[in-house]
């Protein structure tokens, strides 16, 4: 089991905006794409109207989370100067953007480095064998264009979130070289800051017929996980996909530290609303867990940010401070 002085365990007061769901994948499990063409991009007006109303209601993290535009469409530029302008606005309104919009040249992530304290990209496995099956019809799903995007965000020193997703079709295996691979990233550039263990949970709009990852063996893998990884990154897991409290505190138990963003839904997994606030209190308290908010950047990358980030980072740090 992993040892901490903490009884603390994170999260992130967020709300999510999506670009678009639009998306040229077409993973066999994915509960959040449409067609390309047959879906609508957010607009700057409807996203400042959100925005705004959101200012008073506790919310630090805006999640732009987005469907893929090909590398070679003839609409990737404006996709991209979309995605930008949303960081650029929730910026704008006091809010801190964290991005993850799926594989990105190195050119797209420097220039969004500038409006955004973190970014993110699972790596789900690694395992080219998925490659033949729920990864079919998904281009971006090659393992070495996800790990460039990892090894781009240490060099640019961007704060990175990435994961795994369990149940998929890998074996125990792939996890394992799966972190294995991340921890080997971190120790080469420091820049992860956690890493998201999430279970397969069937919705439903996919097309995979695969039976859900048993929430059972999560805190073995976490524990495992605990194991591989460097001390300084987080183990996240989504407590809406863990719904059994007895399992969740397992899970905690285990390693994992964070719970993630909670908002009003969770877009990935529009089947399984998310736990709020309370009752997770009322579920970690009790076994002597204090829950906390958190920013969308860690601490120990405060420095890496420019001096306008770090603005509104420290603005953030002294409210949660003050609750």
């Amino acid at each position: 089991m992993f040892m901490s002085t903490s009884r603390t365990v994170t999260y992130s007061p967020a709300y999510t905006i999506v670009p678009t769901y639009e998306c040229f994948n077409r993973c066999t499990y994915c509960n959040f794409r449409t067609d390309p063409g047959k879906g609508s991009w957010m607009t700057i007006s409807d996203a400042e109207k959100l925005l705004k109303q959101l200012q008073n209601q506790n919310v630090c993290e805006i999640l732009i989370l987005s469907g893929e535009v090909h590398p070679h469409s003839s609409q990737r530029q404006a996709w991209f100067q979309r995605i930008y302008d949303l960081c650029e606005l929730a910026l704008s309104v006091g809010f801190l953007p964290h991005t993850n919009a799926g594989p990105l040249s190195f050119e797209e992530m420097q220039r969004l480095k500038k409006v955004n304290v973190s970014m993110g990209l699972m790596l789900e496995q690694l395992t080219s064998i998925l490659l033949e099956t729920v990864h079919k019809y998904a281009p971006s799903k090659l393992p070495e264009v996800r790990l460039q995007q990892l090894r781009w965000a240490g060099e640019l020193k961007i704060p990175f979130t990435t994961g795994l997703l369990l149940g998929i079709g890998e074996t125990e295996k792939d996890w394992w070289e799966t972190l294995e691979a991340i921890s080997s990233l971190q120790q080469r550039y420091g820049n992860i800051q956690e890493v998201i263990l999430q279970p397969h949970s069937p919705g439903s709009q996919q097309i995979l017929d695969a039976p859900p990852f048993n929430p059972r063996q999560l805190p073995q893998v976490i524990s495992r996980a605990r194991q591989i990884l460097p001390e300084d990154i987080t183990i996240q897991i989504p407590p809406n996909l863990v719904p059994d409290s007895q399992w969740l505190l397992e899970c905690v138990e285990a390693g994992a530290r964070d719970l993630g963003g909670i908002g009003p839904k969770d877009e990935v997994n529009p089947d399984y609303p998310h736990i709020q606030y309370q009752r997770l209190q009322e579920i970690l308290e009790p076994r002597g867990w204090k829950l906390v908010p958190r920013l969308p950047v860690y601490p120990q990358f405060d420095t890496w940010l420019s001096v306008e980030l770090q603005v509104g980072v420290k603005r953030w740090r002294d409210v949660i401070k003050n609750k």
